[in-house]
């Protein structure tokens, strides 16, 4: 079924036809959902009567619709269900018989409690891509674990290593293991969808943001450890050096990489340094990985010598690979995104919005936003009328308290 035919403006994207029903909350799931829906994905975010709590995180020009939520939730539908009433779960169960994906963000015991298990659902559609994304994979003793990306940086060796450079332990500064999760998730699914259009069928998957960021962390920084028995420990000592970081010039920051020998042999030159070549502990890439920390200290010396501008020009006539250090303002005003159209305005409720935009390029299937997140349960009657419910049904679901309606829309008739 083309369920993109019912939507007026969801004939886009390389995932036109798609409908997924978005049980997710806060920033892994809906970073995944906010995806799909960019790429042409109908959507449906389903929450329960007191909503997605980023709703209510500041900046916010309205209320229930925090700047966070409001991007993370762009182009998708909306429609508020009380899960805990059986009117509610099985109006949930109705929707997802024309459903491709059901993703959600529960630990196992709560979906369970709600009877919405894959079980429950694949008696219903046994073609679902039913997706599970949490803390923990149920299969380990921490399943019941709550999770948030501080402590699974914490528990990942994200923030140990982080304090090697730091001398303690530190969280990145963006949420890293919300995000990556969410591309997990974005990827699984659209695996399983593979799978199911080859074959017909439909299966159950798992992320876990902990097993997730484990394979992120030790895809560098396994190194040694790879080995059984180890040959060093799991780091990766170029990325954890307290050394690697910006280096301050004359007038700021720069960021440079000086990495294989043409790079290391140009900048000897440009510091007039040709001591430096003899100096066995700087040869090769191999001499120079074995004394990391003294490479960074040495560069970091000689920069401290020229202003910003100075070196930038220099390394790029060197092909030495180089930047300024941006603050997050900067990118708004970047000449590099205004040329590739990067940011995407549009006029929503709230007024002018500037998009961040998507980072993938399609030459026959691009996707684009279609509009801004939506109000608590903005789309419920429209979204249970198209799945089948009449006006009737809907009343009722209204009544029983089991479907919540934006506060702007009446409620039926006594």
């Amino acid at each position: 079924m083309d369920h993109a035919s019912q939507l007026p403006g969801r004939g886009f994207g390389a995932l036109q036809g798609l409908r997924v029903l978005d049980l997710t909350a806060v920033l892994m799931g809906p970073f995944c959902t906010q995806i799909l829906a960019d790429h042409g994905a109908e959507v449906i975010k389903v929450e329960g009567p007191e909503g997605d709590t980023t709703r209510q995180l500041p900046v916010s020009r309205a209320p229930g619709l925090g700047a966070m939520f409001y991007n993370l939730n762009r182009g998708k539908r909306g429609i508020s269900l009380d899960l805990k009433q059986p009117e509610g779960r099985a109006a949930l169960l109705r929707l997802a018989e024309s459903a491709d994906v059901f993703i959600h963000a529960m630990r196992a015991d709560a979906i369970a409690r709600l009877g919405l298990t894959y079980a429950d659902l694949a008696a219903v559609n046994p073609r679902l891509i039913y997706a599970n994304v949490y803390g923990f994979s149920r299969r380990g003793p921490y399943a019941k674990w709550p999770a948030y990306d501080d402590t699974i940086q914490a528990m990942s060796g994200m923030a140990a290593l982080q304090g090697r450079m730091n001398g303690a332990p530190a969280y990145s500064a963006t949420l890293v293991a919300d995000k990556v999760s969410g591309l997990t998730a974005l990827y699984a699914v659209l695996m399983a969808l593979l799978h199911r259009n080859r074959t017909g069928e439909g299966q159950e998957i798992e992320v876990g943001m902990f097993e997730t960021m484990v394979n992120f962390v030790l895809t560098d920084h396994i190194n040694g450890a790879l080995f059984d028995p180890p040959e060093g420990e799991p780091v990766y000592p170029r990325a954890a050096s307290p050394n690697r970081r910006p280096y301050r010039t004359k007038d700021g920051w720069i960021a440079a990489l000086i990495y294989n020998d043409k790079h290391w042999r140009a900048f000897i030159e440009l510091a007039g340094r040709p001591d430096w070549a003899r100096d066995p502990r700087f040869a090769t890439l191999k001499d120079r990985a074995r004394h990391i920390d003294e490479v960074y200290t040495h560069l970091g010396r000689t920069l401290e010598q020229r202003t910003t501008t100075e070196w930038l020009a220099d390394f790029a006539k060197a092909e030495i690979p180089a930047t300024p250090v941006n603050e997050t303002s900067a990118l708004l005003k970047d000449p590099h995104l205004e040329a590739v159209e990067f940011f995407t305005p549009q006029e929503t409720p709230l007024g002018t919005v500037r998009y961040p935009g998507m980072p993938a390029w399609f030459s026959r299937t691009p996707g684009r936003i279609t509009g801004p997140a939506p109000a608590l349960g903005q789309d419920g009657r429209a979204v249970l009328a198209e799945a089948g419910f009449s006006e009737v049904e809907i009343d009722a679901l209204v009544a029983s308290g089991a479907l919540v309606l934006p506060v702007t829309e009446e409620a039926p008739a006594a």
